[in-house]
């Protein structure tokens, strides 16, 4: 068998690992075994065949972990008020009278909701809302 296609067969063996573990890291070095066996098929010898496969695999993924790393500190926001997590940030409610204990009713998405305000907020006043954070079941709310 060729040296070719034991590379070919190694990285399949990575993209098929990658797709039951959904790591991509295995997938970055499955692109560095795929460069080993392009070099293969160059006729480079096997030293340089896994230099090649070495610094394709290392520079794959150096580079996924300094972009993913970096837009995971960019987005690095309390799960209460990620967009991501709640679907519900950003809605408006309207908000017709304010409780003594700084709570509200309003209904949303057909249900009745408790609401409080957001925290800096000032004085809390009947009308519409955004949508801030979502505290278990109650919505944190801003005035618009």
């Amino acid at each position: 068998m060729e040296a070719s296609t034991l590379w070919w067969i190694a990285a399949a063996v990575l993209v098929i690992a990658e797709m039951l573990t959904s790591t991509v890291y295995l997938l970055t070095l499955a692109a560095g075994l795929a460069a080993g066996a392009i070099a293969a098929h160059m006729g480079l010898a096997l030293n340089l065949q896994l230099v090649v496969a070495a610094l394709v695999g290392a520079a794959a993924t150096l580079a996924w972990h300094f972009s993913h790393a970096s837009k995971s500190r960019a987005s690095n926001v309390h799960a209460d008020a990620n967009t991501d997590v709640h679907q519900d940030i950003g809605a408006q409610v309207q908000v017709d009278a304010w409780n003594t204990d700084g709570t509200a009713q309003v209904r949303y998405r057909g249900s009745q909701w408790s609401v409080i305000a957001a925290k800096g907020v000032g004085e809390m006043q009947p009308g519409l809302h955004r949508v801030k954070e979502v505290s278990g079941s109650r919505l944190i709310v801003e005035r618009i």
